[in-house]
């Protein structure tokens, strides 16, 4: 693997710099857990797909740049140390998207990838139920197949949507053979919000903003061309949707770079420098985020060369959700009894620390990652 860039993707570093530099919003704009900062975050992604900005490793023909992932990666970089909006769309743009990319039928590119690359559709994570967070297998959500056969009548519960509030679209995985048991008889199906039967009911967060929403399904009927892959193979899908979910897309390295040259920087500011303890703790969390970033550059160049993200993607989680809180948690060492402050300085940092907390949880609980990587990683013994 040869970290050293080519002319080409100095260019396109360059190119990306100078575009943001010019059309990053100068105030931050407000959450995007609001109805307000929604809409403005979607005029935001409008504006990066008019650019060619919004997906740079789609094909040109559904909205992207053509890039590969390592110019994605370079993208990244670009994008978080401009302070540039959170992604409103990443459900579609990082996860859908390229699943979509890798398992979907022609007319499905067609149809739903440039919608998503412009923002017109964003699309909500609708998998979570009651009775089954992190071990989907156990979802009880129903599909059946009307009496002619050209649609799915879904009924259920779907819980802790992410973006479900404001979205256009959820896709989400039904058990459609009752006499499944848990992997199999599960189909992947995308699904319009707007349509008859659905009720959309938003869950507050800790800072009272619906980030969330429960979806209830009561006899909604949807188009079987709206199944994405192989009924009843639902849950091959869903592992592709996860696999770039922990693996690769929703985390790039650059987010967590940046926040430790942030906190690096508070470092300096606010704390004791002759304090080895603290200088240990700082230095470990810049080589976590280095190393983090030289193995996303492994797991890319591997993609490049025809592999495919598996079940090691369960490590990746595991690493970023937890350096994240670390990282959050120096933070509030560092300032102190400020730290309870939500306003001025310490308002970002406050922020990042509430939100680090649901990394272990959401992409499937840390807990449930460890029993992944023992039974399909080190193949390791049931108990």
């Amino acid at each position: 693997m040869d970290l050293t860039e080519t002319e080409d993707e100095k260019s396109f570093r360059a190119e990306a710099r100078q575009w943001l530099q010019a059309n990053v919003p100068a105030t931050p704009l407000p959450s995007f857990d609001t109805a307000e900062g929604f809409e403005l975050h979607r005029q935001w992604e409008g504006l990066l797909f008019e650019a060619g900005w919004s997906a740079v490793s789609w094909p040109v023909e559904y909205g992207g740049r053509g890039a590969d992932y390592l110019k994605w990666l370079i993208f990244e970089e670009e994008y978080w140390r401009s302070g540039a909006p959170g992604r409103v769309s990443q459900n579609g743009i990082f996860l859908l998207g390229p699943t979509i990319i890798e398992v979907g039928t022609e007319a499905q590119k067609a149809r739903y990838l440039p919608a998503m690359a412009s923002s017109r559709e964003i699309w909500a994570q609708a998998w979570s139920e009651p009775d089954a967070g992190s071990d989907l297998a156990s979802i009880r959500s129903k599909g059946r197949l009307s009496d002619d056969g050209t649609e799915w009548i879904l009924d259920g519960q779907k819980t802790w949507a992410s973006r479900a509030a404001w979205a256009d679209w959820c896709f989400g995985i039904f058990r459609t053979d009752p006499e499944s048991i848990r992997h199999r008889g599960l189909t992947f199906i995308l699904i319009p919000l707007d349509t008859p039967g659905i009720t959309v009911r938003p869950i507050a967060q800790l800072d009272g903003d619906a980030g969330f929403a429960e979806i209830f399904f009561d006899d909604v009927h949807v188009p079987v061309a709206n199944t994405l892959g192989e009924p009843g193979k639902g849950w091959n899908v869903a592992m592709a949707a996860a696999g770039f979910e922990r693996g690769v897309s929703l985390r790039s390295p650059a987010r967590f770079n940046v926040a430790v040259d942030r906190l690096i920087e508070l470092w300096k500011q606010v704390g004791d420098l002759d304090d080895d303890t603290m200088r240990d703790a700082v230095t470990d969390l810049w080589m976590q985020a280095e190393g983090y970033k030289l193995h996303t550059a492994m797991t890319v160049t591997k993609l490049l060369e025809g592999g495919h993200i598996g079940s090691e993607s369960s490590l990746n989680k595991i690493f970023w959700s937890e350096m994240d809180v670390r990282a959050h948690e120096l933070a509030l060492q560092l300032l102190g009894p400020g730290a309870e402050r939500t306003d001025g300085p310490y308002e970002s940092w406050v922020d990042g620390f509430l939100f680090s907390l649901s990394g272990p949880i959401y992409a499937g609980t840390n807990e449930i990652q460890r029993n992944i990587i023992a039974d399909r990683v080190l193949n390791l013994p049931r108990a």
